[in-house]
C-alpha cells in the first residue's frame, strides 16, 4: 500500500513544539522524502523510520526548514547507518551547490571521504516530468520568497498523484496543478491573510471549491494554526500522521 507519513508539520519556528517540514511517501517500489527540514533526523528517529529506507529526497525550496536537515542526514547515513547504496537528492536549479554550501556552513563539508556512497543530484525543471528514484516529479513555480527558488511538487508513485504546495502565498493558478490529484498537501501557516508569501485558512476556506482533489491536508501550521489543529473545516496534518492512499 502507498502511504504518506507526516514527519514534520510546523512552520520554520516549530509552532506547537512540532517538527519542520518533511513528508515521507512510501510504497513497495521505494520511499521518497518530500522536504527535509532541520529537525528531520529527530522526527525519523521518533517515528521509528530508518534513514536507510529513503531512496530519494525531493526539495521544494531553499529555506532551512525545508532542506536544512540534508547535511546531517548524509553524515548520519555514513556514521550510524553504514549506507552504501545511492541516494538521490532533487530540487530547484542549484540544488547540489546549495546543499554543499549549507554543509560547509554547518561544519560538515560533503566530499568523497565524508559521504562514501553515491549521492546523485537532479535539478527539477518546471513543466517537465523527471524520474527521481521511485517517484516521478514535476515542479511548478509558487509565490514565495524568490531568493529561495520556491516550487510546488506534483509527485506520482504507483498510480497515485500527490501535489505538495511547498511554501506559497495565494496565486490564481494554484488550483491548476492540483486538479485531479489524490491528495493535495497544502501549506497553511496563518489563520488570516497577514503575510503575502504564506497561505492562510481564511483564504483556503473561501476558495476550497476551486481545488479538484480527492483529499486536502493542511501542513506548515504556524502559531495561529497550531491551536486550531483538528478544529477547522479543512483537514489538518500533525507530526506522525499516516495516510493510506
Amino acid at each position: 500500500m502507498t502511504e504518506l507519513v507526516f514527519v514534520g508539520t510546523s512552520d520554520a519556528f516549530g509552532a506547537g513544539g512540532r517538527r519542520q517540514s518533511a513528508i515521507l511517501l512510501r510504497a513497495a517500489s521505494g520511499t521518497a522524502l518530500l522536504d527535509c527540514g532541520a529537525t528531520t533526523n529527530t522526527g525519523l528517529g521518533q517515528l521509528g523510520i530508518e534513514r536507510s529506507e529513503i531512496d530519494a529526497i525531493v526539495v521544494s525550496h531553499f529555506h532551512a526548514d525545508h532542506f536544512g536537515g540534508i547535511p546531517l542526514l548524509l553524515l548520519a547515513a555514513r556514521h550510524e547507518d553504514g549506507r552504501t547504496r545511492p541516494l538521490v537528492i532533487a530540487g530547484p536549479p542549484g540544488i547540489e551547490q546549495r546543499v554543499r554550501q549549507l554543509a560547509v556552513a554547518m561544519g560538515h563539508p560533503i566530499d568523497d571521504r565524508a559521504v562514501p556512497f553515491p549521492v546523485i543530484y537532479q535539478e527539477l525543471e518546471t513543466g517537465r516530468t523527471t524520474t527521481v528514484g521511485p517517484v516521478s516529479v514535476e515542479s511548478f513555480e509558487t509565490y514565495h520568497d524568490p531568493m529561495s527558488c520556491p516550487h510546488g511538487l506534483i509527485v506520482e508513485m504507483e498510480n497515485r498523484r500527490i501535489v505538495y504546495s511547498g511554501d506559497t502565498g495565494w496565486f490564481d493558478d494554484l488550483p491548476r496543478p492540483v486538479a485531479g490529484c489524490d491528495v493535495f498537501i497544502c501549506e497553511c501557516t496563518l489563520h488570516k491573510p497577514t503575510f503575502e508569501y504564506h497561505l492562510d485558512l481564511e483564504t483556503l476556506e473561501a476558495r476550497r471549491d476551486e481545488f479538484d482533489c480527492g483529499r486536502m491536508l493542511l501542513t506548515h501550521l504556524g502559531a495561529q494554526m497550531s491551536d486550531r489543529r483538528g478544529e477547522v473545516a479543512i483537514e489538518t496534518a500533525d507530526d506522525g500522521l499516516t495516510v493510506g492512499l
